[in-house]
């Protein structure tokens, strides 16, 4: 856990600086290798020092991680050799390919199988360095995973090392002794050096200097912070807008970066006086990276406990607690600075174990109870989000754990360092108190993400939840996992073999695939993608519309080189990437199976989308009709196309409907169509005047076209009228509805001044044995008669069975029935 902060370090230099330390492997194995391929003796008498080594167990962790790097190298050499001769490996496979295969019989012409032995033998003499190098790296693998294993082990048994209590007051002294004796030592140093006239005489020329940086960086640690603060309320208004909230967010890092020039100044100024001894040198070089720490972890308290009420708070918090959340950051920073700062003393001084256990466990304790108390502010978060929105949120979830996990650890870690389990109890607390700075900065830098998205969009409202900004968040998250490994133990050697497998690929079905090859597909995929969407735009705004082609036509050209754009575009993403296309082909054909029986409906609607845009059976603003739904075209896709409704709902058919199916087109070659209008007249009506009128209506309409002229037709004898058809043709059968009803009125309105009568139907009820439903109501009328006596007994009618419907004229009644 000493080693921490340089870990990190380490990783953001692994981070920005990968591609330098790439190239550094190459250089190293053409060093191994020389000219005639690698030192293979050499490597020998190193792999069988390092099997001794493995096996025997007693090499310090250090001299291990020596020797691993050392075999790290002659990986990368091995690696290296593997490309030896593959140009000549590539040609003598062509000429055997060219041969064909050996046939089957074995016999072949004697200068072609003479040709073939040739180059069989050449081609294994070729691949023989190849294989030699593959077998070596194999070995060398197998001892660096024997070393990690070895590594591994010993620091689970460190971590359950059980060692002097520090609740022991037998090693009180011993941590008092260290702390006295070591800063007995930087005080000898610097009476030493004083007593030294030269040392003296420089520490008098030098003074002017050592003051100023002196002054400067009590200042600088004394007003830092409040410039900063001061400046960030004068740039953070109320009404910031978002260019403003990013000057302010740029000020605020004042309060880091001013009062750690401080401490450097201060530092520096110690230095140069002249009188710093060796002992003095390391404690002061030990100041700088725990006071940074200290100033980061404050600033990073202050923007998740804001003092003032921001436009989003991270926590929901009143002011008072806020406060409190800021006051137990910056404190449980301050006690993490000073751990580091004396385990980093501790090294240099050789203090005793449990001397060292006395001096620390007090910070552990501290530690442990601000933990504590912010996991109570973090459960106030929690109960506050369950509040608002009536439910526990994934979010309120994963931060109600969060905070049981540092209540746990707050109680655990101070009672595990009082057993003596101290190395386990550092582990435990120090890592999760990085691991919380990282979440808080990963929270940070996505508010920052946001604003710069609103400040270049100007919208603020989808700003959160917009593709971009949880795009490049993600991404941070991905590029925060190794800062996480490192914290809680993981070596940077073992990251970086993690960071060489993941740039050397790895293989699917054949094809090799790594971070290189994927980011050459993206992005001459997405260069192709932009250029066809560029080319679609072209031709819809400036060279179709210039053209006699009608709309259905420009759809079908736009959305067939928009598909033949993104086709071309694959390939060449593909080639280019160095993707081999027949492992491609073979891939294909193993899923061909799979997509004929899973995908068959859908690769059905994709091929009769295709026929659709190239045989134009319908086209968009179609009015068409199919499987019995009217509607408008709106839009045609290669799977499936959205009719809209004359109710304005949408429908999706899928296309092959519109293959197998019977589609009614009203307007695909033109916008001409018949209405047919049936009107019914009263018997004893002049049909003739009727066809007249019909046609004169008819006629007198602006959308009804003269060429064809309307018909009347009359069609026939209904049950209650004498029935006509009204044919017209329309110049634009989109108006069907308004011209039926306008008709319809004036037939209305002629039809009343000819007094012709339009008749509606009537029904006639006739009864069986109507007499004696006489005769019973005649006695229901006497006074006293049964239906007094019994009104229950009350005689019903007998309805005839057979219920007739005869013409409200009366025809055909039957005698003596009564209506």
């Amino acid at each position: 856990m000493t080693y921490m902060l340089r870990y990190l370090l380490l990783a953001l230099t692994l981070v920005l600086g990968g591609g330098t330390a790439t190239m550094l492997h190459p250089t190293a194995a053409e060093a191994q290798m020389g000219r005639t391929g690698p030192d293979y003796e050499a490597w020998q008498r190193q792999a069988n020092r390092a099997d001794r080594v493995i096996e025997m167990g007693r090499a310090s962790t250090a001299a291990l991680e020596e020797m691993r790097a050392q075999i790290v190298e002659w990986r990368q050499t091995f690696i290296a050799a593997q490309n030896v001769n593959s140009n000549a490996i590539a040609t003598v496979t062509s000429q055997l390919n060219a041969l064909g295969p050996p046939p089957e019989t074995g016999e072949e012409p004697a200068d072609v199988a003479r040709n073939r032995a040739e180059l069989t033998e050449r081609l294994t003499q070729l691949q023989a360095p190849r294989r030699t190098a593959e077998l070596e790296q194999s070995r060398a693998e197998g001892l660096i995973r024997g070393i990690d294993t070895l590594i591994r082990e010993r620091q689970a048994e460190k971590l359950l090392e059980l060692g002097p209590s520090p609740a022991n007051p037998v090693n009180w002294p011993l941590g008092w002794n260290a702390l006295a004796e070591t800063s007995q030592r930087v005080i000898n140093e610097t009476a030493t050096a004083w007593n030294n006239s030269l040392q003296r005489e420089e520490f008098k020329q030098r003074s002017p200097a050592a003051a100023l940086l002196l002054v400067i960086g009590i200042i600088l640690i004394l007003r830092g912070r409040r410039w900063s603060k001061r400046a960030y309320n004068w740039a953070m208004t109320e009404d910031a807008g978002p260019m403003r909230w990013l000057g302010a967010f740029s000020l605020s890092l004042g309060a880091v970066f001013l009062p750690f020039l401080g401490v450097y100044a201060i530092v520096e100024a110690a230095f140069t006086t002249g009188l710093v001894g060796l002992r003095g040198g390391q404690i002061l070089s030990s100041v700088i990276w725990p006071a940074f720490a200290f100033l980061l972890a404050a600033w990073l308290a202050g923007r998740i406990f804001p003092s003032r009420d921001a436009r989003t708070l991270p926590l929901n918090l009143d002011p008072g607690q806020r406060s409190a959340g800021r006051l137990y950051g910056a404190s449980l920073a301050l006690v993490a600075a000073i751990y580091f700062f004396l385990s980093s003393v501790s090294e240099t001084s050789s203090w005793t174990t449990a001397g060292i256990h006395v001096i620390l466990f007090p910070f552990i304790a501290a530690a442990g109870l601000l933990l504590i108390a912010l996991a109570r502010l973090l459960k106030i978060h929690c109960q506050r989000e369950r509040e608002v929105a009536g439910e526990e949120t994934f979010q309120s979830s994963i931060v109600k754990f969060i905070a049981l996990g540092l209540a746990v650890l707050g109680l655990l870690a101070p009672v595990l360092t009082a057993i003596g389990y101290f190395e386990l109890a550092t582990f435990l607390l120090f890592p999760t108190l990085v691991s919380l700075q990282i979440l808080a900065a990963l929270v940070i830098l996505h508010r920052l993400i946001v604003e710069i998205y609103v400040a270049i969009t100007k919208d603020r409202e989808g700003a959160v939840d917009s593709l971009i900004p949880i795009m490049i968040g993600t991404t941070l998250v991905l590029i925060s996992l190794p800062f996480f490994a490192l914290a809680w133990g993981t070596r940077p050697a073992e990251l970086w073999d993690l960071w060489e497998a993941i740039m050397q690929g790895f293989d699917v079905a054949g094809i090799r695939l790594s971070p290189q090859v994927l980011l050459t597909f993206f992005i001459v995929f997405g260069i192709g993608y932009t250029a066809t969407r560029l080319l679609q735009g072209s031709l819809r705004n400036t060279i179709l519309p210039k053209t006699k082609m009608d709309q259905g036509g420009r759809t079908a050209v736009i959305a067939g080189t928009g598909y033949v754009g993104i086709f071309i575009t694959a390939l060449v993403a593909i080639t280019s990437a160095g993707i081999d296309l027949s492992s491609v082909a073979i891939v294909a054909g193993a899923l061909s199976v799979g997509i004929g029986f899973g995908l068959q409906t859908i690769v059905s609607n994709f091929v009769s989308g295709i026929i659709l845009l190239v045989e134009r059976p319908i086209s968009e603003g179609d009015w068409i009709e199919v499987n019995g739904v009217h509607g408008t075209v709106r839009s045609i896709s290669v799977r499936s196309t959205r009719i809209e409704t004359f109710d304005r709902s949408d429908i999706i058919v899928p296309n092959a409907d519109f293959i197998t199916g019977s589609v009614t087109n009203y307007t695909r070659t033109n916008t001409v169509g018949r209405v047919v209008i049936r009107v019914g007249v009263a018997y004893g009506t002049d049909t003739r005047r009727v066809e007249e009128i019909l046609v004169e209506i008819a006629s007198a309409h602006p959308i009804v076209l003269a060429d064809p002229a309307p018909s009347a037709v009359f069609q026939g004898f209904g049950d209650s009228s004498l029935d006509f058809d009204l044919r017209v043709i329309l110049r634009d059968v989109n108006w069907m509805v308004s011209v039926r009803s306008d008709i319809n009125h004036e037939i209305a309105r002629r039809f009343a001044e000819e007094g012709i009568e339009i008749p509606f139907p009537q029904r006639d009820l006739w009864l069986r044995n109507a007499e004696k439903l006489s005769a019973g109501s005649s006695r229901d009328d006497k006074p006293g008669g049964a239906a007094s006596a019994a009104p229950a007994q009350k005689a019903e009618p007998v309805l005839d069975e057979d219920v007739r419907a005869v013409r409200a004229d009366g025809d055909g009644a039957p005698d003596g029935a009564d209506r």
